[in-house]
């Protein structure tokens, strides 16, 4: 299809839909964004295709939505799976799409969703300071616990594929799910700073840190990153830095 990509979103957070830019930036697709609309305009338009579907598209819950001309879609890993392999970020093979998939799914739950819940623990709803003492709790608990587990997964998953080396999540091939990754562990780091860097500086997950590196430096994502385009983390975003809740593991 001729149809321009747009990319339906809040605006004033990277959020969910960065995801999505990340992967157009790298294959150098243009597109609409609805982030530059003002923060009232943007909610506007996103309030509005919630309630519309039509053209054979469902309702939707919530935003990011994509619309690729009568196609419209939701949720970050659906259209992630849409975009990668339109825009050769899937893989090289024909099943690696399902594994790439895979990797990004995992990557959303665990360094996502896990993420956000540790600063909204009882209800996304609440605002923090009706929950700072469980945010704290659930944040010391998910850094001398989970963070490990998950960067020690990703450091595996670098290390084991002998038969295609390279410094990717499939070896020599750079796909979405390392864009994926990359965002994760980027927002992990506004998010708990200390415990990051602890962890980068334990030397265990070398593979993984160098990933992050790896990825900013790629042509397209640094000159996006350096751009307007890319919005700063703020405190009321998936990834918010709270001092109290930033603590080096034991």
């Amino acid at each position: 299809m001729t149809a321009p990509y747009e990319l339906i979103y809040y605006t004033g957070v990277p959020g969910r839909g960065e995801h999505v830019r990340l992967l157009l930036e790298e294959a150098g697709a243009a597109y609409k964004d609805t982030q530059f609309l003002s923060f009232d305009e943007a909610r506007e338009s996103v309030t509005h295709w919630l309630g519309a579907g039509g053209h054979g598209n469902p309702r939707y819950f919530a935003p990011p939505l994509f619309k690729h001309g009568d196609l419209v879609i939701s949720q970050t890993p659906n259209i992630l799976l849409y975009l990668g392999s339109k825009l050769g970020l899937a893989g090289a093979q024909a099943d690696d799409v399902y594994r790439v998939n895979a990797l990004a799914l995992t990557a959303l739950d665990g360094v996502s969703n896990e993420v956000h819940d540790s600063h909204h623990p009882i209800a996304v709803m609440l605002p923090y300071e009706e929950q700072k003492e469980e945010s704290r709790r659930r944040s010391q608990y998910w850094i001398q616990n989970r963070l490990p587990s998950h960067l020690e997964y990703w450091q595996k998953v670098l290390e084991s594929d002998k038969d295609s080396p390279g410094p990717w999540l499939l070896g020599g091939t750079f796909t979405y799910a390392d864009l994926v990754l990359f965002q994760c562990l980027d927002g992990t780091f506004y998010a708990f700073p200390k415990a990051m860097e602890q962890a980068r500086e334990s030397g265990k997950y070398d593979r993984v840190f160098q990933l992050w590196e790896d990825v900013k430096a790629r042509p397209n994502i640094a000159a996006y990153l350096a751009s307007d385009r890319r919005q700063k983390y703020q405190d009321w975003g998936i990834y918010r830095h709270y001092p109290d809740n930033d603590i080096v593991s034991e």
